[in-house]
């Protein structure tokens, strides 16, 4: 029963190095319990119980110091704040080429079409969210802007 826990252990504890979000520490936690108990006790109902009670000992203890850690919302950045924001097309935007450029508020960013529609340079576009490294962009006029404009 030894290796079993040692296993559950090990699984919840990968878990919770692959999602980051405390969800599955408690448990691992219990199963460390469970695990050391093998020490004391071969009866897999008492390991169980060990288990159980660790478990939620350690859900009802820490989640409060967790939650304080974390601190709600991230502050946006500077990226963030293009998000809604009208662009210029600077270079033409064709998603399976990756070259495409747009200027926001005299700044120039990579971007790529939200419809993934080719979209021409001069073009105004408005700024839909962030993907890597590159603003996600859709067309609002057909329009071009004015000579010198950004």
């Amino acid at each position: 029963m030894s290796i079993f826990w040692c296993i559950v252990f090990i699984v919840f504890l990968v878990v919770e190095l692959l999602t980051v979000n405390l969800v599955t520490l408690w448990f691992a936690a219990g199963a460390l319990g469970a695990w050391i108990s093998t020490a004391f006790t071969d009866n897999w109902i008492i390991q169980t119980a060990v288990f159980l009670i660790v478990s939620l000992v350690a859900l009802l203890a820490l989640r409060p110091l967790a939650k304080k850690l974390r601190k709600g919302e991230p502050e946006p950045t500077n990226a963030d704040r293009t998000v809604g924001k009208e662009a210029i097309v600077t270079r033409p935007v064709i998603n399976d080429r990756g070259e495409g450029e747009v200027t926001v508020e005299g700044v120039v960013w990579s971007a790529v079409s939200e419809s993934g529609e080719p979209l021409t340079e001069g073009e105004r576009v408005r700024v839909t969210g962030i993907r890597g490294v590159r603003l996600v962009v859709e067309r609002i006029a057909e329009e071009k802007a004015p000579a010198g404009e950004e």
